[in-house]
């Protein structure tokens, strides 16, 4: 069985990393620029491809069931898409969020929050509307543009399909590494304070995490 899982990664983790570098590739000219450009290779392409191949990767080992694997690869190479943008644009694409929120509620109808852990679905509900709403009213003070709309139809997404503890617990690790990254940005004079740095990457990172977390038992 763990040599079928071993496997399995591999398949996954390939096949993530050539869905990276794919993402990367779209997103340097989807959507498209006002100016009509597109990026060449650069830093994040590498960061895109290689964030997919370890998420990919870990699907098969954290999930036995053929339908989950099938769901939360969907879901986190929609997560890989919305990063590549992200990192390109500052945008998280409705085209993309949306479905996601539809794919949560599906998941939610079919499985209850059963799907990553133990506990009722209505708490899903309560992290996919709670949370996200916590979090856009807590970026007011910073301005209109602290938080995007995506960020938060993303949320709400990712709320359907893991539940309120770990959606709680993404937001947690997100803002965490944000602070961690935008720390080092500004000692390495990367950024300034008044820089905009997009908070969806971090979001990203931190809900495939706790989308991985063991189930308690």
């Amino acid at each position: 069985m763990e040599g079928s899982a071993t496997l399995w990664a591999v398949v996954f983790g390939l096949a993530g990393l050539a869905w990276g570098i794919a993402c990367d590739r779209i997103s340097a000219r989807w959507p498209a620029h006002e100016d009509g450009s597109a990026r060449g290779r650069d830093w994040r392409t590498v960061v895109v491809a290689v964030f997919a191949a370890m998420a990919l990767a870990a699907v098969p080992v954290r999930f036995d069931d053929p339908a989950q694997r099938l769901l939360f690869a969907a879901c986190f190479g929609a997560s890989v898409l919305l990063l590549a943008t992200d990192l390109d644009q500052k945008l998280m694409p409705d085209e993309i969020t949306l479905p996601l929120i539809v794919l949560g509620a599906l998941a939610l109808a079919w499985g209850g929050n059963t799907l990553v852990a133990r506990s009722p679905a209505w708490l899903a509900v309560v992290g996919a509307v709670v949370v996200p709403a916590l979090l856009f009213v807590s970026s007011l003070p910073f301005g209109s543009g602290a938080l995007g709309g995506g960020d938060v139809k993303f949320m709400v997404g990712l709320g359907l399909l893991i539940g309120l503890i770990r959606i709680v617990l993404a937001l947690f690790v997100a803002t965490i590494l944000a602070g961690v990254v935008i720390v080092a940005l500004l000692v390495l004079r990367r950024v300034s304070l008044k820089s905009y740095v997009p908070l969806g990457p971090f979001l990203i990172a931190g809900a495939v995490w706790a989308t991985l977390l063991p189930a308690a038992t």
